[in-house]
């Protein structure tokens, strides 16, 4: 998994997942919220998912939930860095959007 926190693009799958984490949830429930956000287009298997939260903790942009470190179904939410990221990365594609639209109906470059 690629991403940089300096500026990097966010592949598809980590942008839900952190997406996703605004509101705490277990992986089996990250898994079927990122296929419903999707539109079940970006389906996740459990290896790819908890590579994914490995990274993802390692980076500091998700956090396992307070108190819930002895269940077993551990709980993960978004942190104020990934946040940030997220942040970035919707500027980022707004501005891809806004120069693809602009050079597809004919504006100048």
């Amino acid at each position: 998994m690629p991403e940089s926190s300096e500026r990097g693009a966010l592949t598809e799958a980590v942008f839900y997942i952190l997406l996703a984490l605004y509101v705490p949830m277990h992986g089996y429930r990250i898994m079927q919220t990122v296929r419903e956000l999707s539109c079940s287009r970006v389906d996740l298997g459990a290896g790819t998912l908890y590579g994914a939260i490995n990274t993802l903790l390692e980076k500091k942009w998700i956090q396992p939930v307070p108190g819930e470190q002895d269940s077993r179904k551990k709980e993960y939410e978004i942190t104020h860095l990934g946040k940030s990221i997220m942040e970035t990365e919707i500027r980022r594609l707004e501005e891809l959007l806004k120069t693809g639209k602009r050079i597809v109906t004919g504006g100048t470059r």
